[in-house]
């Protein structure tokens, strides 16, 4: 199972929908708020050089933004749903 976090924000729409197809594929993550954790904030900047979400780590390579065919690729999910 790779290792997932996601950074995100309550009112982000994107980062809902990133949760939503993790948790549809049974992807488990952790999830770490920018908003109410400066520290996360911090994290997010320093590994991806981004400060907009979400962003998303698997296995230590960074996907940035909601992008279905990077996160496929690193799941290794199939390309039908």
């Amino acid at each position: 199972m790779p290792r997932v976090t996601i950074y995100s924000a309550e009112w982000c729409p994107w980062c809902q929908r990133t949760k939503h197809f993790l948790a549809e594929h049974r992807i488990k993550f952790e999830e770490k708020d920018v908003d109410s954790n400066p520290e996360n904030a911090h994290e997010l900047v320093h590994k991806s050089g981004q400060t907009g979400i979400p962003v998303i780590e698997i296995d230590g390579q960074i996907v940035v933004g909601f992008d279905q065919e990077k996160l496929r690729n690193l799941l290794k999910l199939d390309h039908i749903k």
